[in-house]
């Protein structure tokens, strides 16, 4: 299991009622199946070497001690598979019958956990047959073995480098108002197993999806729900082999009703782990008595491969794939942006926001956001002083664009060329305006920023800043020039959403006038048009300089929503871009990310203020305490390695 990522497998067998022998055959094709396809954590539904459906059978002492004869079958075949498996059996105890999940590792039995929870109503009568487990962890003998029996039970792999911790509960215990698997969870179990029987009713899988995936949230876990099928006695009930995996709380596989099969899901254990530590509100076990009294800990080891993954991340994690979904997160976050610079407006008493248009997407979008905070408050959008400063690298294009944008909007256009000021000030300092070095591109970013200062302290005004979450994070900002300003409403925003949130604007908010010139704009290649065109054309494009964005955003979202590694982010990036990128493009642009990220931090120390709008920011007042001055040889050292 490398990189934290194991592969897990809820499986719903074929079924004869009261035929363990033909069960534990089924069962045995689908744990080799299973194992075969890479699975470490293998599941079987409630009872299932019974079937759930025998009725008063249970009472029957032939039926009860074939039960357990394949259940030492099963865990005599198991002795070859590096696999934990859960399977579910009716098991007598002290004179009291059980419901049960076994526990089977390499030719052992390591541990039976009892059902909690026995429900009785409606069509369910569990309680005719079945004794709920008590608190506590006491043994049974198996076959000349004493196993532990009880609920307070974790299974823990030992195996380097990432361990993690399972435990389980069966059906009923998922639906009541505090479930085992919240104790479990709250004593280190990360992954939970669910051995179910739930029948199908019209909209019960729903209601399962939204309580399971609730659930996996709740308690910051991987959930693996193994449901019984096709198989299960049809005499008053059918039975949809719904299996569902979740990861705090996302669906990650569910199984089509009606369809027995097996399941997978690969579970991401390093995602899970960081989402512990950075929630300092997840209770300790010893706040809630879980300590090492009250919950046995059986050990396990399973070999360190590579899991094989079948989910592949998504390329733009910031970003949601289904059209739907996307144009809800772009009207979430233009409110945020907007709600934000309303109360700063509103706060410090001005009716007017200074803000420079350079044509691009970052600027369309602060201008986008600006008119929105004033039509808010009621304010005439006659107070937004839209600033355009064209210079040495400006082309007709984006000048064009951006007077068409303020007046599409209805800003106060006002144009102040800068070239002379500029030059003025090369002059000052004795910069030869021949020399295209970093002087000279970042003189001109500087001299804009004054220039919107002091607009701004002529009427009384507010800077809006135009800089984006992605730059901040490279660093790709002038230090004192497009770095600063008074509010800054991109600020939580990365470049790849930018994109899409200037387009949901052009396709469900603009007129024709203002559509035309958005679709014009996010045709045009990100510059910072610092350096003189050619042929008219822009001359400078960012993404040849500093990296695709799309690649940037997706290893900054990795680095800091979950603390992976260089490793594992190169490892994610080559199956999300496997078809846009080649490896060793990938590696070259990780590696500037990685010295951009650390060697940039000053400029973030000191940001301006501006609204998180998603769980990824770089505010040093909220989510990135980072020194200035980290030394940084780890993570390269990690990346060289890479290749």
């Amino acid at each position: 299991m490398k990189d934290g990522f194991i592969k897990i497998a809820a499986v719903t067998p074929y079924l004869k009622v009261g035929d363990p022998v033909y069960n534990a055959e089924q069962m045995e094709i689908l744990i080799a199946e299973a194992h075969a396809k890479g699975a470490k954590v293998i599941a079987f539904p409630e009872l299932s070497l019974s079937a759930y459906t025998c009725g008063d059978l249970f009472l029957q002492d032939s039926l009860l001690k074939e039960c357990r004869r394949q259940l030492k079958n099963l865990a005599d075949f198991t002795r070859d598979y590096d696999a934990l498996v859960f399977v579910g059996l009716p098991y007598e105890k002290d004179g009291k019958l059980y419901n049960v999940a076994a526990v089977l590792h390499r030719g052992l039995v390591l541990c039976m956990i009892p059902k909690s929870h026995i429900p009785n109503y409606s069509e369910f009568y569990e309680a005719r047959y079945f004794t709920p487990a008590t608190e506590g962890v006491s043994s049974t003998l198996f076959f000349d073995m004493e196993i532990p029996f009880g609920r307070e039970i974790l299974l823990v792999n030992e195996s380097e480098p990432t361990s993690f911790t399972v435990s389980a509960e069966i059906c009923e215990d998922a639906f009541v108002p505090l479930p085992p698997s919240t104790f479990h969870a709250m004593a280190g179990a990360l992954l939970i197993v669910n051995l179910s029987a739930s029948d199908e009713v019209v909209g019960k899988d729903e209601f399962r999806r939204n309580l399971l995936g609730s659930l996996s949230a709740r308690l910051v876990s991987a959930y693996l729900y193994a449901c019984a099928g096709e198989g299960e006695s049809s005499q008053d009930l059918v039975f949809g082999g719904n299996n569902i995996i979740a990861e705090n709380g996302k669906i990650i596989s569910e199984a089509p009703l009606f369809q027995n099969q097996v399941t997978y899901g690969d579970i991401d254990i390093g995602r899970l782990l960081s989402e512990r530590r950075k929630m300092n509100s997840f209770p300790s076990p010893e706040s809630y008595g879980l300590g090492e009294d009250r919950y046995v800990r059986i050990p396990f080891r399973l070999d360190t491969v590579a899991t094989r993954l079948s989910r592949i991340p998504e390329r733009f994690p910031f970003v949601p794939e289904k059209v739907k979904d996307r144009a809800r997160r772009c009207e979430e976050v233009l409110s945020i942006q907007a709600l934000g610079l309303k109360k700063r407006l509103s706060h410090i008493g001005t009716e007017r926001a200074v803000i420079g248009i350079s044509g691009g997407l970052d600027s369309t979008l602060a201008l986008l956001v600006t008119v929105r905070a004033f039509d808010s408050l009621g304010l005439d959008r006659q107070g937004i002083s839209a600033v355009t400063m064209p210079c040495f690298g400006t082309t007709d294009r984006t000048y064009h664009n951006a007077l068409k944008l303020i007046k599409a909007l209805g800003a106060r256009s006002r144009e102040i060329d800068i070239k002379a000021s500029v030059r003025q000030h090369f002059r000052d300092i004795g910069q030869d305006e021949t020399l295209r070095d970093v002087t000279y591109e970042n003189s001109q970013a500087r001299e804009r920023t004054q220039v919107l200062m002091d607009i701004a302290n002529q009427n009384g005004g507010l800077v809006v800043g135009t800089g984006d979450l992605s730059e901040l994070a490279l660093g790709w900002a002038t230090y004192n020039g497009d770095h600063m300003s008074m509010y800054g409403v991109n600020s939580g925003v990365p470049k790849t959403l930018v994109r899409h949130l200037v387009s949901y604007y052009a396709d469900c908010l603009a007129d024709n006038m203002l559509k035309n010139v958005l679709l014009d704009i996010l045709d045009t290649p990100v510059s910072p048009e610092l350096l003189p065109p050619e042929d008219g054309r822009i001359s400078q494009q960012t993404e040849d300089l500093v990296g695709p964005y799309e690649l940037h955003d997706f290893f900054l979202y990795y680095l800091l929503r979950y603390g992976f590694s260089p490793r594992k982010i190169y490892r994610l990036s080559r199956l999300a871009f496997d078809r846009h990128y080649p490896e060793k493009e990938i590696l070259k642009w990780l590696k500037v990310f990685y010295r951009r990220f650390f060697t940039q931090q000053f400029k973030r120390s000191c940001l301006p203020d501006g609204p998180k709008v998603g769980t990824v920011a770089v505010s040093p007042r909220g989510d990135l305490r980072m020194p200035s001055d980290a030394a940084m040889n780890l993570w390269i050292r990690e990346v060289e390695d890479l290749g």
